[in-house]
């Protein structure tokens, strides 16, 4: 089953780090590793795993203890673009980031 998470106000480098420690995990792992783990991130990351081990379950998914994370993918979200004054009259642009998560469950079984 999937979940996704749009708009995450982090830049995705950022969210990569966690995701590519999370990859090809069984969940239980996964949700005690993030609780462990001091990031931003893993709050929201949490909250999205939960959604899609509930959507698996709300699909007829029997066993929901055997699944693992199949594939979590982190991409650009919007751009927000903000203008910063600088020295002589110029201006310097500053872009605050953002991400888009999507995560895929699948049984081990």
């Amino acid at each position: 089953m999937k979940a996704t998470l749009k708009n995450f106000r982090q830049p995705a480098r950022k969210v990569l780090l966690t995701a590519k420690a999370l990859r090809g995990k069984p969940v239980a792992h996964a949700l005690a590793m993030l609780q462990m783990l001091d990031k931003k991130v893993s709050g929201p990351m949490r909250k999205l795993i939960l959604s899609a081990v509930h959507n698996a379950e709300q699909g007829g998914a029997k066993n929901t203890d055997a699944l693992l994370i199949r594939d979590i993918r982190v991409d650009q979200g919007v751009m927000l673009k903000r203008w910063r004054p600088r020295a002589f009259g110029r201006a310097t642009p500053i872009r605050r980031r953002s991400s888009t998560i999507h995560i895929e469950l699948h049984n081990s079984v």
